[in-house]
């Protein structure tokens, strides 16, 4: 879907595969303001303070929208044994170009009570894990 968005280029062809003719080889997976899902995926995580609590393992994104809904942060563990993952609202999240990563709006004590599972188990199917999550943040809109 194009955008129109302020100061970017297109460098090649959507949908191109082409790379970056001034780069060693690196396919063009950036913008100034967008990013590939794979480039997300492994960015570290800090708190308010620049204290590093681990990484995005992935994103939800709506179906509809298109929008991320949730980013699924990984936490803890050594070569993947004892990972527990978070996911917490998107819009928790700001990008900070000093620490490369991305900073989370949201004391440690309201994360560490925070809807989570481990790895090999999907949450996501159960209808409802969505609308506990948004519960618990406060992001569920009122119903009437």
């Amino acid at each position: 879907m194009p955008t129109e968005l302020p100061n970017e280029r297109s460098l090649r062809e959507p949908g191109s595969m082409e790379l970056d003719p001034s780069g060693d080889g690196i396919a063009l997976d950036e913008t100034r303001r967008l990013i590939a899902s794979n480039k997300v995926e492994g960015t570290a995580v800090y708190d308010r303070k620049g204290e590093h609590l681990g990484s995005v393992y992935n994103f939800m994104v709506d179906k509809v929208t298109g929008q991320v809904a949730y980013a699924v942060l990984s936490f803890g563990g050594f070569l993947g044994f004892g990972e527990s993952y978070h996911p917490v609202p998107w819009k928790a999240l700001t990008y900070d170009v000093r620490l490369g990563g991305y900073v989370i709006d949201i004391d440690a004590d309201t994360l560490a009570g925070a809807p989570r599972h481990g790895p090999g188990e999907d949450p996501f199917t159960d209808p409802s894990y969505g609308g506990r999550l948004d519960d618990y943040y406060g992001g569920r809109a009122p119903t009437i």
